[in-house]
């Protein structure tokens, strides 16, 4: 478990780095049926999917606006998924918005809430933040799932928040604050 940041029973959370290229391309392909109807449009002439949408995640996997995890299976190191705090503010605020994904063979197994769980003890130990928000398309009930599990509570509804697949998408808000994780 080289570079281990956060350790759960079945899986554990890593930074990015180079040698993890062609497996994380290799998921994200394979997985980019499940995961379109989820995503962003990447900017024109740009994939979510290659060498340079690899090339951004591991540049920008450790900074202070951005913490970028692998999900990795314990028992083989396999990449599994991703679990990303990004718009870190700190101050007053001390808040992060939380995005993950898990590659479509490894779907329907709690490796995604196992990640996403991991992810919120390092936020509220390691990185010190106060609240963590997730945004949600309510018909997404895999990750209205992972979100309810892993003790977000729902505060709100946006309508047309973000552009997904080149249509302004509604979206449910959740958050969790360190008070809301150690009270669980």
């Amino acid at each position: 478990m080289h570079g281990a940041l956060e350790r759960g029973r079945r899986v554990y959370l890593r930074h990015v780095d180079e040698g993890d290229r062609e497996e994380w391309i290799a998921l994200k392909r394979a997985s980019r049926e499940l995961h379109e109807a989820w995503e962003p449009r990447a900017p024109a002439g740009e994939s979510w999917y290659g060498a340079r949408a690899f090339g951004r995640i591991a540049a920008t996997t450790d900074t202070p606006s951005n913490q970028r995890h692998l999900i990795c299976r314990k028992r083989d190191e396999a990449i599994l998924g991703m679990v990303n705090l990004s718009q870190i503010f700190r101050g007053p605020f001390d808040n992060a918005v939380m995005g993950y994904w898990i590659g479509s063979e490894h779907t329907g197994r709690g490796y995604a809430t196992e990640g996403v769980r991991l992810c919120l003890r390092r936020a509220f130990t390691t990185l010190g933040l106060h609240r963590v928000e997730a945004n949600v398309m309510p018909e997404n009930e895999a990750s209205l799932g992972v979100v309810r599990r892993a003790g977000f509570r729902e505060e709100g509804f946006s309508p047309r928040y973000l552009q997904i697949n080149g249509v302004w998408a509604d979206h449910t808000r959740w958050a969790i604050t360190r008070e809301d994780w150690r009270g669980r």
